[in-house]
């Protein structure tokens, strides 16, 4: 993948409060073009040897191959859990201008 490739970061968080909190950090240091705030849901999930469940919040974040290690460094000192979910995907297409903006807001210079 080029270090160019337009990435969306999925990231989940304790609630709202903290993916705000994550979210705007990673645009304000040039991380993220965008990180749109998902509604609350609920997770189910096994940790250490039982199921459990409980309220979250999610995230998108709209980055670069090139600055995901990063950013994936960034939401780990900011992040609450000890383990937390960050998923890349690569955009496989997309609007040509929405793609350019994104990474030009991504790169070291940008802000």
């Amino acid at each position: 993948m080029s270090e160019d490739a337009v990435l969306w970061v999925y990231v989940t968080a304790a609630d709202q409060a903290e993916a705000r909190r994550i979210g705007r950090a990673l645009v304000e240091e040039g991380l993220a073009a965008c990180v749109n705030l998902l509604p609350g849901h609920t997770a189910v999930y096994r940790w250490q040897g039982r199921i459990e469940e409980g309220e979250e919040a999610a995230f998108l974040a709209k980055t670069t191959a090139g600055r995901f290690e990063a950013l994936r460094t960034r939401i780990r000192a900011l992040h609450s859990y000890e383990l937390p979910c960050i998923l890349a995907v690569p955009a496989a297409a997309g609007d040509a201008e929405f793609l350019d903006w994104v990474r030009a807001q991504v790169q070291p210079s940008a802000g």
